[in-house]
């Protein structure tokens, strides 16, 4: 028979099966994490499974005992956009993904992870497969293997949050590019100094900055249907995002091309590829310039 651990419910260590219920005593937990950001908004994570099962409820039991705030959501993609306000987190735990997901999956792309919020997977390798064939692996926050233990996904949430939050002091700086590898890559170099957003279209940054602000603007000049030109435009007619600071990169430095971005008055161009070192000065040099 098949047995499923849960840790840390009630201050106990729980394993479940179809029949019966046993418990024994852990050691004293320690004081639950606060993922609070500054002014004081705890990160609301919804849990969206077709039914709220004894499983779904524990989760979002253990959730509050953390210092999140745990509510349940149904798998349409109607109910979950009823959350779309308050959401912070969405933690998607179906028994098995299908095809006919794929809306819900969409949705969570466009409403969750483009709009800055964390996006969960629990599920099986298969269901892994199925998210990320529409959500880039290097989009999704975080995935939990089922059967799942309660403690690494409540470590990894708080790992998500903490890194959050440690941001939300840095300079903010959206970058906007086609290329997955290279949204990841400069990610990883940004994210220590930097509170960094990624997206990988024009219209996915345009979304964004709807509801969100940010000091620089790295984005990539040669972006398909909607080109770096085109979003600069967009940004520069618009007066809430007029005067935000817009770095073009461009693989592009024959002088035409060079002239015809010039023209478009960015703060500043950068030639790819470009390197980390590289990077990081033209970023420190614009960010010193702005203190002075």
């Amino acid at each position: 028979m098949e047995r499923r651990r849960i840790s840390r419910l009630d201050n106990r260590s729980y394993s479940l099966d179809n029949e019966d219920l046993t418990s024994s005593y852990d050691e004293e937990p320690d004081r639950p994490y606060n993922p609070f950001n500054d002014e004081g908004h705890v990160n609301q994570a919804v849990v969206i499974c077709e039914k709220e099962s004894f499983l779904v409820k524990a989760l979002i039991r253990n959730l509050n005992e953390n210092g999140y705030k745990g509510v349940y959501s149904t798998s349409t993609v109607q109910e979950v956009g009823n959350h779309q306000d308050e959401a912070d987190i969405y933690i998607l735990y179906k028994d098995e993904l299908l095809e006919s997901d794929v809306d819900l999956i969409v949705y969570l792309k466009d409403n969750g992870i483009a709009e800055g919020k964390l996006v969960v997977l629990i599920g099986t390798e298969e269901d892994y497969k199925l998210m990320t064939k529409v959500i880039p692996k290097e989009m999704l926050s975080a995935w939990v293997t089922r059967p799942f233990d309660m403690k690494e996904l409540m470590d990894k949430l708080n790992a998500l949050s903490e890194q959050k939050k440690e941001g939300l002091n840095k300079r903010s700086v959206l970058v906007v590019d086609d290329d997955l590898t290279f949204l990841k890559t400069v990610e990883g170099w940004l994210k220590d100094k930097y509170r960094v957003t990624i997206v990988n279209s024009g219209m996915q940054a345009i979304k964004w900055l709807a509801k969100h602000s940010t000091d620089l603007i790295l984005l990539d000049y040669e972006m398909p249907i909607a080109t770096g030109e085109n979003v600069y435009e967009m940004l520069r007619s618009e007066v809430g995002t007029n005067d935000i600071p817009i770095m073009f990169l461009t693989g592009k430095n024959d002088r035409e091309s060079i002239t015809r971005l010039l023209k478009l008055k960015p703060e500043r161009y950068l030639l790819k590829p470009i390197g980390r070192v590289a990077l990081l000065s033209e970023l420190q040099q614009f960010f010193d310039k702005q203190r002075k």
